[in-house]
Order: structure tokens, then sequence, then C-alpha cells
């Protein structure tokens, strides 16, 4: 039996009682970084022999565990803060145990996600779990394309160093929305910082750019205008020298409308 189980993600006392008993009872834990785990292993003296498992071996250290596994072996995999197969190599043992009919199972437990989501004061209802944003740009404008016009509230996980770009990428994709960003969830210097895109561009300083970052954004709101709001926006625009053809690009990107209708709506009412 493969067990996937959650750890904290700052407080050491988010963990339940169960995954406490799984991590005594197994006969290995497969550790995202074993010295990070063995903080949170020596608290609640657990002293199950752990390997290392993580994006630079998952390979073949899971052809490794797959073995100890069909030879009866009971192990529990961790990440080094919240519930592995998010954002972490732990999916890639997942599907190879799905694959060798391997029974596996997944206890709940810590994540950022959802108390990030209702800390941001935004809507629960509906949301989009993003992780990470792609690293190559091209793949950046790809998932940004697909999600501007979703209505769901969008989470994302962020690093420090890269906060500032991402917020304006954001702006840039998205327009100005509501916005909240939370530091640290859980542990003593947890804070929210709640407000639009631009105003945290504009007032990046407040941040401290220390630990890690959810940054949870508004859905798309639908902005419904008449044919006289959108010819009165065309006209000021021509008379700027911009093109129809480029008003129309542009008012279908932050709009959600069809930049051919648009294009037409143009032509008929002599903007050109």
């Amino acid at each position: 039996m493969l067990y996937i189980v959650p750890t904290p993600i700052g407080n050491l006392e988010d963990i339940t009682l169960r995954a406490i008993r799984i991590l005594k009872e197994v006969d290995l834990i497969a550790c995202e970084d074993t010295r990070t785990s063995k903080k949170l292993l020596h608290h609640y003296a657990i002293n199950t022999p752990t390997i290392s498992y993580h994006k630079f071996n998952e390979s073949k250290r899971s052809q490794e565990l797959i073995a100890k596994l069909k030879q009866g072996a009971k192990i529990a995999i961790i990440s080094d803060a919240g519930t592995p197969g998010i954002s972490d190599p732990s999916s890639y043992l997942i599907k190879e145990a799905i694959e060798n009919n391997i029974d596996f199972d997944v206890l709940p437990g810590a994540t950022a996600t959802i108390p990030a989501l209702i800390l941001s004061g935004l809507n629960t209802e509906n949301f989009t779990f993003c992780g990470f944003l792609p690293d190559k740009n091209k793949d950046k404008l790809t998932l940004f394309n697909h999600i501007k016009f979703h209505t769901n509230t969008l989470i994302f996980y962020v690093s420090p160093h890269s906060l500032e770009k991402t917020l304006t990428e954001f702006l840039d994709n998205f327009g100005d929305r509501k916005i909240a960003i939370m530091r640290e969830i859980s542990k003593m210097y947890q804070s929210v910082y709640r407000g639009t895109t631009s105003y945290f561009i504009a007032n990046f300083a407040e941040i401290t750019l220390k630990g890690e970052f959810v940054v949870v954004i508004e859905g798309y709101q639908e902005k419904t205008l008449s044919d006289d709001e959108i010819l009165h926006q065309a006209r000021r625009l021509t008379a700027a020298g911009k093109s129809a053809s480029f008003i129309a690009k542009e008012m279908s990107k932050e709009y959600g409308l069809k930049k051919n209708k648009l294009y037409q709506l143009f032509i008929d009412n002599d903007i050109t």
C-alpha cells in the first residue's frame, strides 16, 4: 500500500492524528527532502526510515519504490510541505502506482490553496487552481489566453523573486482586478494583502518579499457595453489616430466581444 500523506505548510501542529499514525506504521517514508522532513518526524517521534524522492531522481526512484510495494512494503510519500501530488514530483509515482495496479490512499490535510482562497475574501463558489506559472513565455501566454475570460476565482503559487514581474503579467493579460496576496500561510509572519493588481504594482514596497506566496485573483467580470458606448470609445480612439481594425482587436481583448462584430459595427457607422 502506498500512502499520500500531507504535512504542515508551516505550523507543525497542522497535521492529523491519522497522518502521524501512518508515518509511524509504514516501512519507509519517501521525502522530497529528507533534511527538511527530519524536523517534522523528530517532532512527532517518528523513527521510520526515510529515502529521498524529488524531481531530479523521480524516474529511477519510482521504479525502486514500485518494486518494494510489489513485494508487500507499506510506503508513505510526503513533500516538504502540503499535500503531495500538487505542484511537486509525487504525481509521477502516483501514475506509476496506477499503471502497476498498486493500491494507494490519499489522506486529507494541509494545503495552502483553500486557506488562501478563503482569506482572499473573493468568490469561493467556483475557483481554478493554476499552481506555478510555466517558465517559458510562450507557455505562459497560452495559459493566460485560456483563462483570461474564466469567471472562476484564480489561484496561483508565486515565488518571492518573481512576484513583481508576475503582477505586471497579470495586469497586462487580465486587466486590473481585485487581488489578494498571501504570504507565509499558517506561519508566524502570515500576511494578507488585499487590493487591486495596479495598486500593488504601484505600491510594491508594501509587500515583504520573504517566504512562500499565494496570489488569488478575481475571476473575469463581464463588462456589458451598449452599441452607443462602444461607438463613443471607438470615435475617441480614431481621433487619437487608431485604426478601426486595431480598436476592434483591443476592445475584443478587453471586453471579450467578437472582433468581427465590432469591426462591422464600426464600418456601419463610418468609423474607419
